[in-house]
């Protein structure tokens, strides 16, 4: 008998209300509405206030997800925790009213929610877990320097979440199966370099920020999502032809783009919402799944592709059919 297969049966999505448009940073930085569009596809993006913290956010998405219902465990993406220690993800399990459920963080940063989705599949697999709920949270816009006109247009803050049920493999809403990979050697590409162990006090300010070799990410990027794509499409026995939806780390349209070129995907097959909400990180795939639900995008039946890459090096694939989840619970 197989085992289990984690099923999507409820999606949300959460951002703080405050808006950052291109205009409102080219009025104080060295830089044009036109310049970001065009390099990055962004018009606009959502930024945590004072009183808003990662917590909040991946509380907002989490209720939205759960619908009511209830979760064993929750696992929470996020490179952008409350607080180093302890974990974010007990605190939004208490506030969700989730008990003394099973609750901690992942952190593979931009790749956080593929990851996340493994780790769920695999307690449902491992029969640990009836319903997991997967949070992908970040507020990046606290860990870029406000003066960096490179890295302050990417970025903006979200929670986006999954509700996973266990089900029968193969089933509409059945994820995986998955393809995860990591590349340490690269870890210098995009980095925050105080704060942790290595580097506990500093007397340089921006260490504090994020630093990044845009030029470098971005050729990492489009291959690895590429190679993963084809790596689960072919675990799946998906044709690339097969795909109708894919669904990518919002992290530059020309990013996304430069992907389903190289899968040979049409243009009209790519899911982005980057041009809205900017980079969100781990958020990012959840809350483009949830436009993409809100606006029709998706429909019942598409075979939809997920992929995402991010800072570590670390990247990773998964596929499911996307199921009618007006009539799941």
């Amino acid at each position: 008998m197989p085992a289990p297969a984690a099923v999507l049966t409820g999606l949300g999505s959460w951002l703080p209300t405050k808006v950052l448009d291109n205009h409102e940073i080219a009025a104080r930085l060295d830089t044009t509405d036109e310049w970001i569009r065009t390099r990055t596809g962004i018009r606009e993006r959502r930024v945590a206030g004072p009183e808003e913290s990662t917590v909040d956010l991946a509380v907002g998405a989490g209720r939205e997800a759960l619908g009511g219902s209830s979760a064993d465990v929750v696992v929470l993406a996020t490179a952008t925790p409350d607080q180093p220690c302890p974990a974010s993800a007990p605190q939004v399990a208490a506030r969700l009213g989730l008990g003394t459920a099973a609750a901690f963080d992942v952190n593979a940063v931009c790749s956080g929610f593929v990851y996340a989705l493994a780790t769920a599949a695999g307690f449902i697999a491992g029969g640990i877990a009836e319903r997991v709920l997967v949070i992908g949270a970040d507020t990046f816009t606290t860990l870029v320097d406000p003066e960096d006109r490179t890295t302050v247009p990417i970025f903006g803050d979200g929670a986006g979440a999954v509700l996973l049920r266990a089900g029968e493999p193969g089933e509409p809403g059945a994820f995986g199966p998955f393809d995860l990979h990591s590349e340490g050697e690269h870890a210098d590409l995009l980095w925050v370099e105080a704060g942790g162990a290595r580097r506990r006090l500093s007397d340089q300010p921006g260490d504090r920020f994020l630093a990044m070799q845009g030029t470098a990410v971005f050729r990492h990027a489009c291959a690895r999502m590429a190679e993963s794509s084809r790596t689960v499409l072919d675990r799946a026995g998906w044709m690339v032809g097969d795909v109708d939806r894919f669904v990518g780390h919002q992290a530059n349209i020309r990013i996304l783009q430069a992907t389903a070129k190289q899968l040979g995907m049409p243009a009209d097959a790519v899911v982005a919402n980057i041009d809205r909400v900017g980079n969100t990180s781990a958020a990012s795939i959840p809350l483009a799944l949830a436009d993409a639900r809100a606006d029709g995008t998706l429909a019942p039946g598409h075979r939809v592709l997920l992929s995402a890459f991010g800072a570590g090096l670390t990247w990773g694939s998964t596929v499911l059919r996307w199921p009618d989840l007006g009539q799941l619970s």
